[in-house]
């Protein structure tokens, strides 16, 4: 990677306007800009490293196996297909470097006035509300509910006016002038660089003038959403609207700031609230309609608290992809975002909540103790805006538009199977484009080096196996930022700098900075140490999205201490299962999952494959024995919840009573020493360990007035037990009668 140019003070960075476009009279927040003749070529920064290599060799299909594989095959060709082959990554920009030289001031009072969907006039967001109040689809529900309650509509027309009080944004110009003001003096004062493709946010910018645009990006921190509306701003593209969490609303002035910056608020929970959904519906779907502004919203529904990308939501996504199946738009552009922290703001508060520890509630008395923090530095984010995704494009050939046709459009219908199939491919599709173009610091190959040597490591010897990780992150494909193109004891160093609440060099050796753990009583002791523990994982799962694949065929070659492909097979696939809540899969391709990860191990010499077999080479022990330890703290964790469901837990349960029963159980088996898996503590692994068990039929669900009680079938459980010991064989069909 080419080390840096020096670079000399430049004007705000301006986006090439596309040109033939016709210009419009006057100037507002929605009005569009003339076309600027011969705008501006993007600076080029750093690129991120990125591992070569070609895919060969012929497809193993082991139709046998696959045949065995559960769950019911997709339609047609499978959507989501990863590029094995290299590929060419877009450069970054650093827009805080111009931040650093011009004033302030002068950037948030700037000539605002961004291009946007086909020229369209300005639109006020109270004309959004009318429209909505006067839709076909929310005047049906409104005389339905009325005809069923026995009331007067207009009381239910007062109800669905104060829902959209709520709900509604109320974008304004002083308000977007006064965060791009705010946010420019603390992120300068937060983060030492924001890097941006420039030839993404080209991209977004022909995006937003052809068709409606939702913006997807992923979620790790409170600070993606202020951020890619600065950035937006930054790039005077226009501000989208943000779906947000109901909490916010509980900040005073704070709360209605974010309204008037674009910020629309969605309760948690609908309950069953029908008049709440169609008029939330609505307002999603008419702004998207009407192209008044791009919709932003997280498929993740909230922020991961491990660094792991959460399995998708799909009411959003299916409310934004309506008015496409309805033939209400030609096409609908959907943009994965990739923000990537290269140390993330709540990092110990998300220790805190997974060790149980409630989570602080929104308020901006709490916002205003949290300002010790801008005293701290947090390094570099990288914000990656990907390909924009044509729905239609997607939708060609798989999906009949037609059954809509026969039903008036205003009349509620519930999204046929294939929709519903069609939509969680969507999610997954965006979720796993996210995955790809997520930046990888130094310190995270440091991290997942390090949970493997506690609870110390000598400092040449991690140096040198950092390295090493470097080589083979970069065969399978991750994408590393190496800072400045610094030498390995450098760039170590600077990680173990930045992240010294986690890690610290004493006499030659790296140990976690657990201080006070030879102090006090035993269960403090064992919490200091989760503490640390858990925010350093939070790192290595960074690096396991890219390893998971070749991960999991490590970890069945081990399992099954067999060398028959097809036996190796049907138990990667009884892990992916196992595993479907840890971690992003495409439903319904185990078998290419497999041959992925396969090909990956096979690309870095770790294994040698023929029709029937496969198995590690003298060299590929360590690669094998390395990517299997990655996953030890999943599979004891497992183990550990597993069993406490079999022995522990007789009568129904709800999820908040399993968990600190988990807890305990684990917490007292550290206190004896008898494990040292502290990452089974984590709340997350717990409810996904659960959620696999319902999956797999070991455990059953139950809806219930209040929420879900879980019931547990023992013998399911201890079979999967064995399973995990390697007491019995893995098999697909003892797995799908479980």
């Amino acid at each position: 990677m080419a080390p840096p140019m020096a670079r000399s003070p430049r004007p705000p960075p301006r986006l090439p306007q596309r040109s033939g476009r016709p210009s419009r009279g006057g100037a507002g927040l929605w009005a569009p800009r003339e076309a600027a003749a011969g705008g501006r070529t993007p600076r080029r920064g750093k690129a991120g490293e990125r591992g070569a290599g070609r895919r060969g060799g012929a497809r193993r299909t082991m139709a046998a196996a696959a045949a065995a594989a559960p769950g019911r095959a997709r339609r047609g060709a499978p959507m989501y297909s990863k590029e094995l082959t290299s590929k060419k990554r877009d450069e970054f920009e650093d827009i805080l470097e111009e931040r650093r030289l011009s004033s302030d001031l002068r950037y948030a009072m700037k000539c605002y006035t961004p291009v946007i969907y086909k020229g369209l006039s300005p639109c006020k967001p109270n004309a959004i509300k009318s429209a909505v109040l006067q839709s076909e689809q929310v005047q049906y529900v409104i005389k339905q509910l009325a005809k069923e309650m026995g009331e007067s509509p207009d009381i239910i027309q007062e109800e669905a006016t104060e829902i959209l009080d709520e709900m509604g944004h109320s974008m304004q110009l002083g308000a977007v002038r006064f965060f791009a003001f705010t946010l420019s003096k603390i992120f300068k004062q937060l983060f030492q660089r924001v890097c941006v493709n420039e030839e993404g946010m080209q991209r977004l910018q022909h995006a937003i003038q052809e068709h409606p645009v939702v913006l997807l990006p992923s979620h790790r921190s409170y600070v993606d959403f202020l951020m890619l509306s600065y950035l937006l701003y930054t790039y005077d593209l226009a501000l989208p609207v943000i779906a947000a969490g109901i909490d916010f609303l509980g900040m005073k002035i704070v709360g209605e700031l974010l309204r008037r910056a674009g910020a629309f608020f969605m309760r948690r929970s609908f309950g069953g609230n029908r008049l709440y959904w169609a008029v939330f519906a609505e307002y999603v779907k008419t702004m998207l309609r009407s192209g008044y502004a791009p919709i932003e919203f997280f498929l993740e529904g909230t922020r991961s608290r491990t660094a792991k990308t959460l399995t998708p939501k799909f009411g959003l996504l299916s409310i934004v992809m309506e008015p496409f199946l309805k033939r209400e738009v030609f096409d609908t552009y959907l943009v994965p975002i990739s923000i990537s922290y290269e140390r993330i703001l709540e990092e110990s508060l998300y220790a805190y909540e997974l060790l149980g520890v409630p989570k602080p509630k929104e308020s901006t008395s709490g916002l205003l103790k949290a300002r010790r923090i801008l005293s701290d530095n947090f390094g570099t984010i990288h914000i990656y805006v990907g390909q924009p995704v044509s729905l239609r494009t997607l939708a060609s050939g798989r999906i009949n538009r037609c059954p809509y046709n026969l039903v008036p459009r205003h009349l509620p219908q519930k999204p046929s199977e294939d929709i519903q199939e069609f939509v969680s491919d969507v999610a997954y599709k965006m979720e796993l484009l996210q995955i790809e173009n997520m930046v990888l610091s130094p310190w995270v190959l440091v991290a997942a080096v390090l949970l493997q040597n506690l609870p110390a490591m000598d400092f040449e010897l991690l140096i040198e196996k950092t390295l090493w990780l470097k080589g083979l992150t970069q065969t399978f494909g991750g994408f590393i930022e190496w800072p400045d193109n610094l030498c390995a004891r450098k760039a170590v160093l600077s990680g173990l700098t930045l992240h010294a609440n986690i890690a610290r060099l004493v006499d030659g050796h790296v140990v976690l900075n657990d201080k006070g753990v030879e102090d006090g009583a035993v269960g403090e002791i064992v919490f200091k140490r989760a503490l640390a523990i858990l925010m350093c994982a939070t790192y290595r799962n960074q690096l396991l999205n890219v390893f998971v694949r070749p991960s999991l065929v490590a970890v069945a070659l081990q399992m099954t201490r067999s060398f028959r492909k097809e036996e190796v097979y049907s138990c990667f696939s009884f892990l992916r299962d196992v595993f479907s809540d840890e971690f992003i899969f495409f439903p319904g391709i185990s078998l290419k999952d497999f041959e992925e990860g396969c090909f990956l191990l096979t690309k870095c010499d770790a294994i040698q494959t023929s029709q029937q077999e496969i198995y590690p080479t003298d060299k590929g022990s360590v690669i094998v024995s390395f990517l299997s330890a990655m996953f030890t703290p999943f599979v004891e964790g497992y183990q550990l919840i597993f069993r406490y469901l079999s022995k522990e837990t007789k009568e129904a349960f709800t999820e908040k009573q399993l968990i600190p029963g988990v807890r305990n159980f684990v917490f007292q088996l550290l206190e004896k020493g008898n494990t040292q898996c502290y990452e089974a503590l984590s709340s997350d692994m717990q409810k996904n360990a659960l959620a696999a068990l319902v999956q797999l039929g070991a455990v059953k669900k139950k809806k219930m007035s209040n929420g879900f009680t879980y019931n547990v079938n023992q013998e399911a459980v201890n079979k999967i037990l064995d399973m995990f010991d390697a007491r019995i064989p893995v098999q697909k069909p003892v797995a799908a009668r479980l």
